[in-house]
Formats: structure tokens, C-alpha cells, sequence
């Protein structure tokens, strides 16, 4: 056992997907589609504690998905999470927080399990949640992933766009992941499949941003506030779309900036979650 240990996940945005539930195995529901990991992420650190604690940016929090990583790894532990990113914006801090946790008790309890079996415990308490269908499969892989099966790791299959880029994002409010998720997903879902079929035969940062935009159309889970921030963004010769699932729009290299935002700037993240 050591004393201390620390993970730093990057943050997701998700461009479009398609909602896979399982009733009998979590680790094998989840989420089809693609997105982006962001160098802005969270970074967990774990410590021993009598009595499991968690808080973010300093204050106390109660995070499901969390509280369920540690339970699976029979660990009492202290977990303090720090991040940039805004909350229920379609960032997957949820998620982050969840694979940090996995990949920082393993360390500090001395628990032996593999990068897939973390994953797997990360994704499949996510999924319990509520809160996430393939954030963490994602962050765990980095870049710029295209999930092609749902699930976790060893059912999942990955493949990815060969590209990096600028991303600047204004978030306007936030969105709930667990209504939007417990209620009927057979639209989304069927644009999420029309997007991915897309992208896979263009796996490139023009149809991801493309597929993405109209996913968010089609799916009808554009605000007026979004929508507003997107044309002027297409209007100004940029592209961007709408964060699954926040209040939040993303674009390319400058696209916000051109419009006359005033956005935060990250850049896709070369590599998945990591101890620090």
C-alpha cells in the first residue's frame, strides 16, 4: 500500500452516439458514436482514509459512479478531484472522475488489476449512474476515439480519427444526462447511427464536426442558445457543434474566437487517462 496516488483523465466531448442498454451486465451497455478528449481534464488523488470522503475543487460532493468504483475495489478511501472544466456540460467529468478513482486505487491499495479491468469497473459504475454511456472508454483510449460497439474495453472495439486539433468551447448552461438518458433514445440513437456511418467512411475532423452538427439536429437536442452559437460560428467560416450531453458548443481551431466568443482553449489530448 502506498500513501498517495494520482490520475489525470481527459475531459470528452461527445459529437454524436447511440444509446446501447443492457438490463443484465453494465460493463456491456454503453454507447456507440465518437467524440474528443480534451487536454483539459481532472486530475484524482486517492489516499487511505477510515471513512470514504470525496470532493471536488474542495468541496464535498456525493458522484454515484465513484462511490461505486470504490465499493468494487473494496477500498476506504479519501478522493479529492480538481478540474477547469464546468460541470454537467458535456465534459464527462463524471466519468474522469470515476476512471481517476479505479486507476488511483489500484495503485494505492495494491490491487493487481490490468488497464482493462479498471476500465471496465470505471465504465460499468458509470453506467449505473446514470451518468455516462462511453465517456470513460474514451478518456481511458485519448484522442480522438470512435466507438464502434458499445460496452467496456474487452467488448468494445475502437477505432479513431488520425488527428489532432485546437478546440475552444463557451458553455451556456447544463443538461441532464440522467433524463436524457432514462427517457425514450430511440431517435437519438437512430441519428447517432446515421453519424456513425458517416465518420467511418470519412474518419476525419470535417465529418466528425458534419456528422456532429447534424446529429444535434436530428436528435433534437439543439437549445435556442446553441443553435444561436453555432450559426454564427458556421456564419464566421467555422465549425462547431453542440457537447452530448450539455449546454455547451465546441469548435475547431477558431471558430468561436472568429465569431466574437470569448471561449476557453484546450487541444485534443494525444493519450488516455494516466498515473501521474
Amino acid at each position: 500500500m502506498t500513501e498517495e496516488a494520482r490520475a489525470f483523465v481527459p475531459g470528452h466531448v461527445t459529437g454524436f452516439f447511440s444509446a446501447h442498454p443492457d438490463e443484465d451486465d453494465p460493463t456491456k451497455a454503453g454507447s456507440t458514436g465518437a467524440g474528443l478528449t480534451l487536454t483539459d481534464g481532472v486530475t484524482v488523488s486517492v489516499r487511505p482514509a477510515g471513512e470514504p470522503s470525496l470532493s471536488l475543487n474542495g468541496e464535498r460532493v456525493d458522484v454515484e459512479a465513484v462511490e461505486r468504483v470504490l465499493r468494487a475495489l473494496d477500498a476506504s478511501a479519501a478522493v479529492e478531484a480538481e478540474t477547469d472544466l464546468p460541470l454537467g456540460s458535456g465534459f464527462g467529468v463524471s466519468g474522469a472522475m470515476a476512471l481517476g478513482t479505479a486507476l488511483a486505487t489500484n495503485r494505492v491499495f495494491d490491487r493487481k488489476l490490468s488497464a482493462n479491468e479498471l476500465v471496465t469497473i470505471a465504465h460499468g459504475a458509470e453506467v449505473q449512474a446514470g451518468t455516462g454511456l462511453g465517456d470513460v472508454v474514451a478518456q481511458a483510449r485519448g484522442g480522438i476515439p470512435i466507438r464502434l460497439e458499445p460496452g467496456g474495453p474487452q467488448v468494445n472495439h475502437l477505432d479513431a480519427i488520425p488527428a489532432r486539433a485546437r478546440v475552444e468551447y463557451v458553455t451556456l448552461g447544463q443538461l441532464s444526462t440522467v433524463e436524457v438518458l432514462s427517457g425514450d433514445t430511440d431517435l437519438l440513437s437512430e441519428a447517432g447511427r446515421r453519424a456513425l456511418s458517416r465518420v467511418v467512411k470519412e474518419p476525419t475532423l470535417p465529418s466528425f464536426i458534419f456528422a456532429s452538427r447534424r446529429f444535434a439536429r436530428e436528435a433534437e437536442l439543439l437549445t435556442p442558445a446553441v443553435s444561436e452559437v453555432i450559426e454564427d460560428v458556421v456564419e464566421a467560416g467555422g465549425q462547431a457543434s453542440m457537447a452530448m450531453l450539455g449546454e455547451t458548443v465546441f469548435a475547431l481551431g477558431t471558430g468561436l474566437s472568429d465569431a466574437g466568443y470569448d471561449p476557453s482553449v484546450c487541444a485534443t489530448h494525444p493519450a488516455g487517462a494516466m498515473l501521474k
